[in-house]
């Protein structure tokens, strides 16, 4: 355990924005992990826990209170049947692509749509990470925590988890700190079937086809490097917390509603915004291209500190010299654009800490 104090928050996430916080100690082990929560707790103050910090961007105030920056480690096969598939547990500090690598080469299927995804293990489940037809709530067995309120740990099965859309019971509370995650992989020398055009396209191959895993892999990555989603120190387009917004889920008569204001638009000759049904009813359709429609194409922003990537909408960027309020100005200007032109409000993604949006 390392204990450091007035440490840049900035340097801790992949939006590279964010003042200083007042204590922050690195935890190695899961004990180091609960100690310092309960500790933290015990003496009632602000408390953040920090994990790849690429789903964070954190006030320029910075934070007033003790910051646990998660760096425990361990990927621990505990089963392997070829019926029942290995049973996986990760510490919630291992990088998730290392991990979504080691499953390509171990022959552990499920994950590997979701490669180049930045980030540790631990965070995951958080949100329900996905990505190119797949999610972590596939693969996910159980999700271990430390539950702050009554001060135990607690083992979720994955029916308990409460998983949606980017959504799980875990976010938009911080009752629980995840300490580890046991995957249930597939063994197979295939991957899942192909599920998103785009990915299948790459492949050359059909919709529902199944590939080598280590092709699936390539082709997310590539897929993945094309839209500016895997960080480069180098390339400020992946200066980001990759998509900013989440795709808007519509009831059937908003989905309407919403055709019916992209005619107004742009036109009678405007294209249908994209649809895709889901099992409720309801009808998803694509951030990105509200906002590209809306006006705020690739690039939008620049020369300023802070602009949309230029090779994805979806992506707010720090251009080398943002602060926090760059980018969550820009971030306002297209969520409101978009509402205005359009009647849908988009919804961030990442988590604000110290700011509103």
């Amino acid at each position: 355990m390392r204990e450091d104090h007035d440490v840049a928050l900035a340097t801790l996430t992949t939006m590279r924005v964010g003042g200083p916080a007042a204590r922050l100690v690195t935890v190695s082990t899961i004990d180091e992990l609960v100690d310092t929560v309960r500790e933290v707790d015990d003496a009632d103050e602000p408390l953040l826990v920090v994990s790849g910090g690429s789903n964070l961007i954190v006030s320029d105030e910075g934070f007033e209170g003790t910051v646990v920056h998660v760096a425990t480690g361990g990927v621990t096969p505990e089963s392997a049947d070829f019926c029942a598939g290995a049973l996986v547990r990760v510490a919630a500090g291992e990088g998730w692509d290392s991990l979504v690598e080691r499953a390509v080469a171990e022959g552990w299927a499920g994950v590997e749509g979701l490669s180049g995804i930045p980030g540790l293990t631990g965070a995951t489940p958080i949100q329900n990470v996905g990505a190119y037809g797949q999610d972590v709530s596939q693969t996910i067995w159980s999700v271990r925590t430390w539950d702050r309120r009554e001060q135990v740990v607690r083992t979720f099965a994955n029916g308990d988890c409460g998983f949606g859309y980017r959504h799980s019971r875990f976010k938009g509370t911080d009752r629980f700190v995840v300490l580890d995650v046991v995957f249930q992989f597939e063994i197979a020398d295939l991957s899942r079937p192909v599920a998103y055009a785009a990915l299948a396209d790459g492949l050359g191959v059909p919709l529902g086809t199944r590939v080598p895993l280590s092709d699936a892999r390539e082709a997310v990555l590539e897929q993945r490097r094309s839209r500016g989603m895997v960080l480069d120190a180098d390339d400020h387009d992946t200066w980001s917390c990759g998509s900013f917004f989440t795709n808007p889920i519509l009831r059937p008569h908003a989905f309407d509603a919403l055709v019916e204001r992209v005619s107004d638009h742009l036109g009678p000759e405007a294209p249908v915004p994209p649809r895709f049904a889901e099992s409720d009813g309801r009808v998803k359709t694509s951030a990105a291209w509200l906002i590209d429609k809306a006006g705020f194409g690739k690039g939008h922003g620049l020369p300023g500190p802070a602009a949309l990537s230029t090779k994805h909408t979806l992506a707010v960027t720090n251009r080398g010299g943002a602060t926090t309020a760059d980018v969550l100005a820009l971030a306002r200007e297209v969520r409101d654009g978009v509402e205005e032109a359009f009647g849908v409000r988009l919804v961030n993604e990442p988590v604000l800490v110290g700011e509103t949006l």
